[in-house]
């Protein structure tokens, strides 16, 4: 194992991808001489050349038209968004398109197309750039949505995207690019998509999160810890598909679960899982499931109103405290 950045990990595993396979290519805005916004591309123009690691101009709109028609003939494109926020200008080719077409042609064409970059909370970026974009796409039939909240998982779950023969929605985060963990340096490494994770065995309360979330929770459980309370933190990984049998498993344990997403909360993620958790293990919960989300508002710029948007440490305790009765809570 090599200790490397979450950054770094989704740079091997596209460097892996190129070499292993001379249909993969990377398209977008300045992932080329400028080895991308967020440097995920560093290196490779030099390495694979411009007819595989393609600047374009600002159209999302265009070249993830270019991706799709790509991908229908063969090729495996990985669509990179200097911002998830910006696919907002490609929905029509996204889900119209991209999602549909093996279906409408009765499966004559499959679509193997990556469109990966970074979404969701990041530093001071305010509201049109700090959207939770997972809840546009993970309920469109034909399209999977996966969030790698580790480096190892960046690595592993972007190669599975890659050889799916699925257009696959993978949104990293800004938060954590820098994040630093052990990654395997077979290029063989995959993490199967629909593959749940448990980060912290517990056994009093089943917190489901992911992403920045998961890491917050994970504090919550260190600080809960201490006051005697047991968290078992499952991180999905792949929001679609969803490992419900893990999540379920987890809650059948520990009897109680708190969902945690970044997003508004309304008809978001949260929602689907703690509805799953419901309908599955009702008779298992001793308490009704809670959600922690971020606040029904715009992100705001100012520092201190974006700590009041997402869901906190704090946020995250004390919902855990409340679903176990601890404290006085009811």
């Amino acid at each position: 194992m090599a200790v490397m950045t979450y950054r770094e990990a989704l740079n091997l595993a596209l460097r892996e991808e190129l070499t292993r396979d001379p249909n993969v290519f990377v398209i977008g805005e300045e992932v080329g001489l400028y080895e991308g916004a967020y440097k995920v591309t560093q290196g490779l123009l030099k390495e694979f050349g411009p007819k595989r690691i393609v600047d374009t101009p600002i159209a999302e709109s265009g070249f993830t038209g270019v991706g799709i028609g790509a991908a229908m003939v063969g090729l495996r494109p990985v669509v990179e968004m200097m911002t998830f926020n910006f696919a907002l200008l490609a929905l029509d080719q996204i889900v119209n398109s991209a999602a549909k077409l093996h279906y409408m042609s009765g499966g004559q064409y499959n679509v193997p197309l990556v469109i990966r970059g970074p979404g969701g909370p990041a530093h001071q970026l305010a509201a049109q750039h700090s959207q939770s974009m997972e809840v546009y796409f993970y309920h469109v039939p034909g399209l999977k949505v996966v969030r790698p909240s580790t480096p190892m998982d960046a690595k592993g779950l972007l190669k599975a995207a890659i050889r799916d023969d699925n257009p696959v929605i993978f949104i990293e985060s800004e938060t954590l690019y820098n994040v630093k963990g052990e990654v395997p340096e077979d290029p063989d490494f995959v993490i199967p998509l629909g593959q749940a994770v448990v980060r912290r065995e517990g056994t009093d309360v089943t917190v489901v999160a992911y992403m920045g979330m998961m890491y917050r929770a994970m504090e919550a459980a260190e600080e809960l810890a201490k006051d005697g309370i047991s968290v078992e933190i499952v991180d999905p990984r792949s929001l679609q598909p969803l490992d419900t049998a893990t999540i379920i498993g987890s809650v059948r344990k520990t009897h109680r679960a708190v969902v945690v997403e970044a997003g508004a909360g309304f008809a978001g993620m949260g929602s689907e899982i703690a509805t799953e958790i419901t309908e599955e293990a009702f008779d298992d919960l001793d308490a009704p499931v809670l959600r922690v989300t971020g606040a029904q508002a715009p992100m705001p710029y100012a520092r201190n109103l974006e700590r009041a948007k997402t869901p906190t440490k704090e946020k995250i305790a004390d919902a855990i405290r409340r679903v176990c009765y601890a404290n006085g809570s009811r």
